[in-house]
């Protein structure tokens, strides 16, 4: 077993990194500890890549993330993702992160709640 239990998507950490009431409830509700938490190579990427984005605000990011196990794009989860695309209305980078949960056996967090029931319709279990 890999220790991960949990995939934070982008608005999770965004919500954390902000102190927003619903990503706080939703970490509490989980018992969340980040030494269980694992961010996909994606939602580094969108959480790095936001224009504008403050020397303070990417050091606080790469603060989060450096507490996260980072899992890297491979070709299970290409084949996953795949198969999420093809099955539903997911776009892209959201294909990719619950693809990456389903392959290391996560629980997806997320607040988006377009994305969840797009996973439900799939049959997603992550």
């Amino acid at each position: 077993m890999s220790g991960i239990e949990y995939l934070l998507d982008t608005n999770v950490i965004i919500g954390l990194l902000k102190g927003d009431a619903a990503a706080v409830a939703l970490a509490e509700q989980a018992d969340l500890s980040l030494a269980s938490c694992a961010v996909s190579q994606i939602t580094r990427m969108e959480l790095l890549s936001f224009p504008g984005i403050t020397d303070v605000e990417e050091r606080r990011i790469n603060a989060f993330l450096s507490n996260c196990r980072m899992l890297l794009l491979d070709e299970s989860v290409e084949q996953e993702t795949i198969r999420l695309r093809r099955a539903s209305s997911l776009k892209l980078p959201d294909a990719i992160i619950a693809a990456s949960a389903k392959v290391h056996g996560a629980a997806l967090l997320t607040l988006d709640q377009r994305l969840k029931a797009n996973l439900a319709k799939v049959g997603f279990g992550g």
